[in-house]
Formats: structure tokens, sequence, C-alpha cells
């Protein structure tokens, strides 16, 4: 517990978050998260990461380009693959912290968990940014199954995913 009176740094401290997710595909909402996190962080590092409970449309080198494409005029954000634990790929990194969105109140739950088993086990904090409106409802998953059956009308869809990556789900969804 903290003692004596909070001073404020007079200094700025500059942070590299890591923003770790398995963007398949990587949607607007991501994106958001991106662009905010860049606006606070003198570094974002996206982490392309592998989700064992998830069965993956893109492969890490096809989502890694994907993202570079989008992110391509951020200068102080980047994208790697990673495989393994996130707070393993922060630490080679040069990571000092996770960054994650929320969506809603299970969001919480999941992300608060998340953060306190990375904070014990590595003795990484956890910066959350909380979804625009827009996005509170964005799903990869729900996305990829909209496309797979057929219902990826492109006006609609594009509210949630760039136009770039749609017309790449849809070529793999369609094969």
């Amino acid at each position: 517990m903290h003692k004596g009176p909070l001073v404020p740094n007079s200094t700025k401290t500059v942070l590299t978050a890591v923003f770790p997710g398995s963007f398949d595909p990587i949607t607007n909402g991501h994106l958001d998260i991106i662009q905010r996190g860049a606006r606070l962080f003198a570094r974002v590092i996206v982490a392309v990461g592998q989700n064992p409970g998830k069965e993956e449309v893109f492969t890490s080198a096809e989502r890694v380009a994907m993202i570079a494409d989008l992110i391509r005029d951020f200068p102080n954000v980047s994208v790697e693959s990673y495989q393994g634990l996130t707070i393993d790929f922060v630490r080679q990194a040069g990571g000092d912290m996770i960054l994650r969105g929320i969506r809603d109140t299970l969001d919480v739950r999941d992300e608060l968990q998340a953060a306190n088993t990375n904070l014990i086990v590595g003795g990484i904090e956890t910066v959350f940014l909380m979804a625009s409106d827009q996005y509170t409802l964005t799903s990869s998953t729900f996305i990829k199954q909209i496309v797979a059956m057929g219902g990826d009308a492109s006006t609609r869809l594009s509210a949630l995913v760039p136009t770039t990556v749609l017309a790449k789900l849809r070529a793999k969804l369609a094969s």
C-alpha cells in the first residue's frame, strides 16, 4: 500500500503496449483499439497469436500481412506473430504492458481473469480500453459465420470489417 503524498511524475514515461489477439479476421473494432492505443503509447505492437480453442481461417502469415497493410499509416504501430504465452512475447518484444479492448460485461470477467493471471505469473500489467459504441457487438467469430452462410452483404459487414479483409474472407470461405 502506498504511504505518503502522491507526487506526479515530472518526466513522461515512454511505454510500449502489446495488443495480442488471434485477429482471425481483424475487425474495425480491433483497428479502433489500435488507433486509440497509438495515441496513448509511444509504441504499439499488434501481436498475432494462436488460439488453441478456435479453428483459424487465415494462417498467421496471412493475418500479419492483412494487419500490416491496415496499419501502414501508423508509424508507431507494428505487427508480429508469436507462439506460446503472451507474457513471454511481451517480454521478448520489449513491451511494458498488454493492451486489451473490452466490449461488454462478459469481456470484463474474462479479461480481468487473464489480466490478473498475467500480473501474478509474469508481472505484466494490462491496460483496458472500452470498445467504441459502434463496435461493442463486433465479433470475428460472428463475422466468419455470416460470410460462411452466405450473408455477406458488403454494405452491412463493411461497418464491422475492412473491405479488403472482407474480400479475403469471402475468397477463403468460398473455397
